[in-house]
């Protein structure tokens, strides 16, 4: 039996509210075309953002609140890049970065474009050097998506370096750690359109995931490592869509009283003991420490929630099933 339905339903509406309600946590400062700026505290958060809301639209009736909410918060993610603009002016400034390239993909997947961008992207992909680019397989497989959704080249191509990611390569589920676990919900994620596309998994991974996932879940959560639990929780949803089980009830419930007075959820305990468990004077401190596990908690509460495909509007746009790609089981 998994959560409530208005369980997941309050998870998602409190945490997309809090979320907007720290918009200004997102904004990009005067330093995002710097060269030596922070990319990680300014065009990441606003990429996290803009993907988790991409996918909540399209997992969401357009009448539903939840929806209008993140479709709010899009437009907004979208004007502090200047309607696309910034992404022109950064790729000029740094051709073979990726991370333009990889948050614009986040945007473009709910419909904002800008053509300019996509063709001077293009340009720069077809040389060695961005496909020499020395990156680790998980990476590979993000950046490639990203290539497909800007258009790149098409939807459905096999990922190269796929049994080469730690979930591809069906290792040992004892040899899980907090590294792993991060390492393996993004194959999921890019694998699946994040979420979207759930039968684009390939059935060794999902069988591998059926058998281990419940135990790492659950290690997770006792440990009170709530950032990568929400993510666990986001790719137990999108195992459950391929295979009709469900997420333990407790394992929600943890993450559930987890939660901050005002829908907010930490990282993790240690953050808890560190910064406290209300909001103090540091507004950007304590915002840095629970955006992105907030976030995760609305998108896997929206995965978990959402209605099946055919009762969906369809997505905008969602790659081809990859094939089975990985190590035998």
């Amino acid at each position: 039996m998994t959560a409530p339905a208005e369980d997941l339903r309050a998870v998602a509406e409190t945490a997309l509210a809090w979320v907007d309600s720290h918009r200004a946590g997102f904004a990009l400062g005067e330093d995002a075309l710097a060269v030596d700026g922070e990319v990680d505290l300014s065009w990441k958060p606003l990429g996290e953002l803009a993907q988790v809301c991409a996918t909540v639209t399209r997992l969401t009736d357009p009448a539903d609140p939840l929806h209008a909410r993140a479709r709010g918060l899009l437009d907004f993610a979208w004007q502090e890049t200047h309607e696309g603009a910034l992404f022109l002016r950064l790729q000029r400034l740094e051709p073979f970065a990726t991370y333009p390239l990889e948050v614009y993909a986040a945007l473009a997947a709910a419909g904002l474009r800008h053509p300019a961008f996509e063709q001077a992207a293009a340009v720069v992909a077809r040389t060695r050097g961005w496909r020499l680019t020395e990156q680790d397989p998980t990476r590979r497989l993000g950046v490639l998506r990203a290539e497909e959704r800007c258009g790149v080249h098409p939807f459905g191509q096999a990922p190269p370096g796929l049994s080469q990611t730690w979930l591809g390569g069906l290792p040992e589920p004892w040899t899980f750690g907090r590294d792993a676990g991060y390492a393996l919900t993004h194959v999921v994620f890019h694998l699946s359109d994040w979420g979207c596309d759930a039968a684009a998994l390939p059935p060794d991974l999902v069988a591998y995931l059926s058998d281990w996932l419940p135990p790492w879940l659950d290690t997770c959560l006792e440990a009170g490592m709530w950032d990568l639990g929400g993510e666990l929780l986001a790719v137990a949803a999108i195992v459950a869509r391929t295979t009709g089980e469900s997420v333990p009830a407790g394992d929600w419930g943890r993450l559930l009283a987890a939660r901050g007075p005002a829908g907010e959820v930490p990282l993790d305990d240690r953050d808890l003991d560190e910064i406290g468990a209300a909001p103090g004077t540091d507004g950007d401190r304590y915002f840095l420490h629970h955006y992105h596990s907030t976030l995760m908690a609305a998108f896997a509460a929206v995965l978990a929630g959402a209605r099946p495909a055919a009762e969906r509007p369809a997505p905008a746009a969602a790659g081809r099933r990859p094939g089975g790609q990985g190590a035998p089981a």
